[in-house]
């Protein structure tokens, strides 16, 4: 089945924009990038270290933000567009109420996300599993 609506989330990550190249590349449909600022509080923000703030959240929001401008520009490189969006949650858990939400009805994801350190790419290489395995629409996990 062709996709009509495909969701790359986006994390900063080289695999998050190789999968939203291969998404512009491979699907010629509608194609929405999603960016989750995880709360301060939740477990995957940087070991529950930091102290919840304002500043804080607002340079999360500021990044999202940078993320999804930068995917636009890839977009704009392949004569393509993409529609975008920012939601705050647990990355695997936003991104299937996405789908079910927004009738996406394909996915391409990172394998592994993050920044470079160790630890945290570990963890958030969890979402892309979560996604696979409980996603009602097809996924493709580019590595």
């Amino acid at each position: 089945m062709v996709p009509s609506h495909v969701l790359v989330p986006l994390d900063g990550s080289p695999l998050a924009d190789d999968a939203l190249s291969h998404a512009l590349e491979v699907f010629d449909c509608r194609i929405t990038v999603l960016n989750i600022v995880t709360p301060l509080d939740a477990t995957m923000s940087e070991g529950n270290i930091l102290e919840a703030d304002e500043a804080r959240l607002d340079e999360a929001y500021d990044r999202a933000d940078q993320l999804i401008e930068r995917s636009r520009h890839q977009a704009s490189a392949m004569n393509r567009t993409v529609e975008s969006a920012v939601e705050t949650g647990e990355p695997a858990e936003i991104i299937l109420a996405y789908i079910d939400a927004s009738d996406v009805d394909h996915v391409v994801i990172g394998g592994h996300g993050g920044p470079k350190s160790s630890a945290l790419r570990r963890l958030l290489g969890t979402v892309a599993t979560a996604v696979v395995g409980k996603s009602p629409v097809p996924v493709t996990v580019v590595r």
